[in-house]
């Protein structure tokens, strides 16, 4: 499937067909699924067969089926961007800090090595 060239209603029919074969890959009735997602086996029907849903459902038809952690194939999380990465490099340390001592600075009381 190339998402580009379909339009938004063949895209959610592409997703229903996918949540569909999901589940019966796993042999789970839309029953089952609708008890495990909290859904109504109605909802559960009409988003397998393309006629909507929210996100909320998607979700809860994920995890009904083990699949929620497909998310972040769906959707990774972003990386932080060239622009950003530019402007944290002028602020990264260039040189150690000197450390200091807390020496006596009145030699009178120094110890010294008998």
């Amino acid at each position: 499937m190339n998402p580009t060239s379909l339009s938004d209603s063949e895209i959610v029919k592409e997703l229903g067909r996918r949540l569909k074969r999901a589940r019966l890959n796993i042999n789970m009735s839309q029953e089952q699924l609708a008890r495990q997602s909290g859904l109504s086996r109605k909802t559960v029907t009409n988003v397998e067969g393309g006629i909507g849903g929210s996100l909320h459902t998607l979700i809860a038809m994920l995890r009904g089926l083990g699949l929620l952690a497909e998310l972040n194939a769906f959707i990774p999380q972003p990386g932080i961007s060239p622009v950003q990465l530019a402007k944290l490099q002028g602020k990264q340390r260039k040189r150690a800090s000197n450390k200091r001592s807390k020496t006596t600075k009145n030699p009178a009381d120094w110890k010294w090595d008998q």
